[in-house]
């Protein structure tokens, strides 16, 4: 699983010029589910977004979490992560889930992000979104359940 953080002072998607969710400061979590991603998968790349020190102490350093922050967080599916551009100058999907198994680890991702207290607001899987948002820092992170090292 491949998830894009981005700590944000507000976000929104709208599908078809309608807002469906926002936010206020937290977290976008752009997240993409690769065919052999597992509920494993899942949990850590979670626990690991939710516990990113990214957010500024009383001294300025990077050192508090979206928890800790009591922020909000926007998950949104977006299959295109999992994109292989070695060759050619068309990305292939090959190795993205299906859009079954991709739906089901999102909502699974997306409890086990709700388990920890966190509010957590969606897109719509699969729909074509339109991603509002201001990115505060500007900071971006990237959590990738198989380069990391599980603990």
């Amino acid at each position: 699983m491949k998830v894009v953080a981005q700590r944000v002072r507000q976000a929104s998607v709208e599908i078809n010029h309608q807002v469906v969710a926002s936010i206020g400061p937290g977290l976008v979590l752009l997240i993409g589910v690769a065919e052999a991603d597992t509920e494993m998968d899942a949990e850590f790349t979670a626990n690991k977004c939710a516990n990113l020190r990214i957010f500024q102490d009383e001294q300025g350093k990077m050192n508090r979490s979206v928890i800790e922050e009591k922020g909000e967080v926007l998950a949104i599916s977006q299959f295109t992560l999992l994109a292989d551009t070695r060759r050619g100058r068309r990305p292939s999907f090959i190795g993205a889930a299906n859009p079954e198994k991709g739906q089901e680890l999102y909502t699974y991702f997306i409890n086990c992000l709700r388990e920890t207290g966190l509010h957590v607001a969606t897109g719509v899987f699969g729909a074509m979104m339109d991603v509002q948002l201001i990115n505060a820092g500007p900071v971006t992170v990237i959590v990738d359940s198989k380069r990391e090292s599980k603990e």
